[in-house]
């Protein structure tokens, strides 16, 4: 049974940082694709981060450089390290797991296992 928590989620002033946790049981990263969406009130649910099961990452054009996506395997643990935040950057986070060790898309649909999400606010 897979087994996803988020944690960490806050509120923070433009400009600060913050560092979601993902602890995951029922995966093995090095066979899952890992990732962490993000959903906006009255807005589609948006991939932000990727890491597949060689550690190979990707990012949406939006965070690039301000975000980082890296994982404990001793800890089961995935994280995703928030910098430079902005007021956009104000959703809901969630991690997710894929059933294959690459990442064949960064769609929500190809992610069949999530964690119940972590809000985080970004005020001006």
């Amino acid at each position: 049974q897979v087994q996803l928590v988020e944690s960490g989620g806050g509120s923070v002033q433009s400009g600060g940082s913050l560092r979601l946790s993902c602890a995951a049981s029922g995966v093995t990263y090095r066979n899952n694709c890992m990732g962490w969406f993000r959903q906006a009130p009255g807005k589609e649910r948006e991939g932000v981060a990727f890491i597949d099961g060689n550690g190979g990452t990707t990012y949406a054009d939006s965070v690039r450089g301000r975000f980082t996506i890296s994982q404990d395997n001793a800890k089961n643990t995935m994280y995703l390290q928030m910098n430079s935040l902005k007021p956009e950057d104000t959703a809901m986070y969630y991690c997710a797991a894929g059933s294959t060790w690459f990442c064949r898309s960064n769609r929500p649909a190809t992610f069949g296992y999530w964690g119940q999400g972590t809000p985080v606010t970004v005020s001006s």
